[in-house]
């Protein structure tokens, strides 16, 4: 797919800016408003957050058990464990009964030998299956793009989308106290639909997307489902997030389990942090796997320099990817802030100009930043000489992380 031409030339979108001159920089943030940017009108709270495993796979089954007619679902991870047996005995009775089922797997994420019984189980019930990019020895390479969506649409009325997987250790009733820490949304309607087609364009390895799939003019809508790739930008997600970040007025919060170091959206914190915005961003306080920490770590002198307020989450995983932005705008999804996400993978967010989900985010920010340990400058350079080693290592492989 080529960059579009906009106002003052040709659009790249989000390919890594580890330098580059004010001018250019504001060049390209011009860019980035106009074409990744949507004017969204203002909505009126009609997003569910889920932030437990429980809740959430409660209201999921409950959903397949209400669908009439169809029956879509994908995911990274889905685990043969009690909760993936859960949710393959309620599709599988969903397909018996004669609904169309299909589930669309990520081959790295879920292809697991301890998942064979239950795919047979699923098929032998009628559910359409489907592995995204099994590794063929003809496309090697093929293997490295995931498909990392987690996403389920009933009937093209209801969708659940953002970063919980399909496992057990989301649940605080099977998992106990230690149980992942994520977020997901709840949406209906018009997006409901948008969800389904973007189900449909990756269950028909079509790329790019449907243009119907991504709304020209957004304007009559309250948020919008994001894919990773769009007819206009190779690397929408980036833009969006740097878009976002560049047109803060008073507070950024992010939340995502890894981050990418000499990225736009790194580069936009930084500007934000420096024009008075107040930047926080809340990571894990270890890597999973390791490498993945260090990759984060490399970023932290440059963020705390320009002012950016970096945490560190103590008690459990943190798997959430979310961003809260001026009391205004919310996005949750199935996107790290690092390069994979931003560049590589399948992914999906939602972005709603949506006070009530901002407000809900930003009080779930609050909530975990309770649990989390403030990262200083002056206590970050203080570090000992072999984490300085293991951060730059895990900076040299981000691309693969």
């Amino acid at each position: 797919m080529s960059a579009r031409t906009g106002p003052s030339g040709p659009i790249g979108g989000g390919a890594p800016l580890e330098n580059g001159g004010a001018a250019r920089q504001a060049e390209i943030a011009r860019d980035r408003a106009w074409i990744c940017l949507p004017e969204l009108r203002e909505g009126r709270g009609a997003f569910r957050l889920f932030v437990e495993g429980d809740d959430l796979y409660d209201a999921m089954v409950a959903a397949i058990g209400r669908a009439e007619q169809d029956i879509r679902m994908e995911s990274f991870i889905f685990a043969a464990d009690e909760v993936g047996r859960r949710f393959a005995a309620a599709l599988a009775a969903k397909a018996r009964s004669g609904l169309h089922v299909r589930l669309h797997l990520d081959a790295f994420g879920a292809g697991f030998p301890a998942f064979r019984d239950l795919q047979r189980e699923l098929e032998g019930a009628g559910v359409r299956f489907r592995w995204f990019h099994p590794f063929r020895w003809r496309r090697p390479l093929q293997y490295l793009q995931r498909n990392h969506r987690k996403l389920l649409v009933v009937d093209g009325r209801e969708a659940f989308l953002g970063g919980f997987n399909i496992r057990r250790l989301n649940s605080r009733e099977l998992h106990g106290e230690t149980r992942q820490r994520d977020s997901h949304v709840r949406v209906a309607g018009e997006l409901a639909a948008l969800a389904a087609a973007l189900f449909d364009q990756l269950w028909q390895h079509e790329r790019p997307p449907r243009a119907e799939a991504i709304p020209e003019d957004a304007t009559r809508l309250e948020a919008l489902l994001v894919p990773s790739y769009s007819r206009h930008c190779r690397q929408r997600l980036a833009c969006l997030h740097a878009g976002l970040i560049e047109n803060a007025r008073r507070h950024v919060y992010l939340t995502s389990p890894y981050f990418g170091p000499g990225t736009i959206v790194e580069a936009a914190l930084r500007a934000a942090a420096r024009r008075g915005v107040d930047v926080r961003l809340l990571v894990p306080r270890r890597g999973d796997p390791p490498v993945a920490g260090w990759a984060t770590r490399a970023a932290y002198e440059p963020l705390l320099a320009a002012g950016v307020r970096i945490y560190e989450y103590m008690p459990r995983k943190l798997h959430a990817k979310t961003s809260a932005i001026d009391e205004e705008w919310g996005v949750i999804g199935s996107a790290n802030l690092d390069y994979l996400s931003l560049f590589v993978n399948q992914e999906l967010v939602l972005l709603a100009r949506d006070r009530s989900l901002a407000k809900a985010l930003d009080a779930q920010y609050q909530r975990d930043l309770e649990y989390a340990a403030e990262v200083t400058l002056a206590l970050w350079r203080r570090r000992r000489w072999h984490e300085r080693g293991l951060e730059a290592f895990g900076r040299s492989v981000r691309w693969l992380l």
